[in-house]
């Protein structure tokens, strides 16, 4: 069977691939030193960096979920990504992946595997940072990197009123894809022309054992999922050396699909395009 619905419940790791993790970040409180990294009592941790100057009394937030092999805070050495974030007054949270049987971190992304349930760890951490850095959980992003990518995706998937909005960057579903997600959603999805990590046709992993997804067909479920009335984009146009797509498809339903010419990376200026998108339609305070 090439597709399946993606079941309601919670995000595990697979064995198949080596990890070996406990269910950590459910814990109500975190423990944060003066670096900004903040550990529950049961093992899952993040990073964070507030703004100088804040919106209001609380603060929006962008959650980025690093690349297979990386973690929190080496998210967080992007520098310039994170200080535009910052200028837009932005807080930056930098999750850790959790921690694989090789002692590097991923995330907990498809359906059927075993280990950590990231959703709830994911929401432990913006419930933390609410109580502790006056973060807005009614205006929160979740991004992602590669790996990160593909977790955001599959949250958005099964949980899509968790964030306000979603920007997954050269990552989307693995095959068998889902037949069908849930929404609605906003979905700013970017993505290289030239990427050979996560080529926008997929390919396979493990001698075959995996097969990352075709992107072009995952924004096609993206679309079936908020009823978009057509498969032609509502716009389309050139920014600088990228291509743009944009599906509007009514209210809080939306696809932007931005084509860089670089290849596996965050494209320089990324930060201030997706917080462009994402205030562009926000409703006014």
């Amino acid at each position: 069977m090439d597709q399946f619905k993606f079941a309601s419940g919670a995000l595990t790791f697979t064995s198949v691939l080596g990890f070996s993790m406990a269910l950590g970040g459910t814990a109500a409180d975190a423990a944060c030193d003066d670096a900004g990294m903040c550990t529950f009592e049961d093992g899952g941790s993040y990073h964070i960096r507030t703004p100088d100057t804040a919106k209001g009394e609380t603060i929006p937030a962008v959650v980025f979920l690093h690349g297979f092999g990386s973690s929190g805070e080496g998210a967080l050495k992007m520098r310039g990504t994170v200080k535009a974030l910052q200028d837009r007054g932005y807080a930056v949270i930098a999750p850790d992946g959790a921690r694989r049987a090789d002692g590097r971190r991923s995330w907990n992304f498809f359906p059927g595997w075993e280990g950590r349930d990231e959703t709830a760890f994911l929401q432990s951490v913006v419930d933390d940072a609410k109580e502790r850095f006056d973060v807005d959980p009614e205006n929160v992003v979740l991004a992602g990197f590669s790996a990160g990518g593909f977790m955001v995706n599959y949250l958005a998937c099964e949980t899509p009123d968790m964030f306000a909005a979603y920007a997954p960057v050269a990552g989307g579903f693995w095959r068998p894809q889902p037949s069908e997600c849930n929404g609605p959603i906003r979905l700013h999805h970017t993505h290289g022309w030239s990427d050979t990590v996560v080529p926008l046709e997929g390919r396979y992993l493990r001698n075959g054992t995996f097969q990352q997804g075709d992107i072009y067909a995952g924004l096609e479920v993206w679309r079936d999922a908020l009823g978009c009335e057509t498969h032609a984009p509502s716009r389309v146009w050139s920014e600088d050396k990228d291509h743009v797509r944009q599906w509007s498809c009514g209210d809080n339903s939306e696809i932007r699909f931005t084509l860089h010419p670089g290849g596996h990376a965050i494209p320089q200026g990324w930060a201030d395009k997706m917080v462009d998108w994402f205030e562009y339609a926000q409703p006014s305070q």
